[in-house]
């Protein structure tokens, strides 16, 4: 257990911050798996308009130091490669 003042706050105030990146990380793979599942389900004009949405709150992420750049950047690569091979 801490003893300093200021490694008690620490403590409490990283406790918080998990719980805010916990939900930002939950948000996210919920937008994911919308582009996902309309991909499975073969919709092309759904899984574009869910990639359009999902975007930016992968970006978000990033802004928000929730998940490095290159993995968001990755992520949406590949989820916007597969809604373009299920539109040609």
């Amino acid at each position: 257990m801490a003893n300093m003042l200021q490694a008690k706050k620490r403590i409490r105030s990283n406790a918080r911050r998990a719980e805010v990146n916990k939900a930002r990380k939950s948000r996210i793979k919920t937008f994911v798996k919308k582009v996902e599942l309309a991909l499975e389900g073969g919709n092309a004009e759904e899984a574009r308009l869910a990639l359009k949405e999902a975007q930016p709150e992968l970006m978000r992420g990033v802004t928000k130091g929730v998940m490095h750049k290159k993995t968001a950047s990755r992520k949406v690569s590949r989820l916007a490669k597969r809604v373009k091979a299920l539109s040609a």
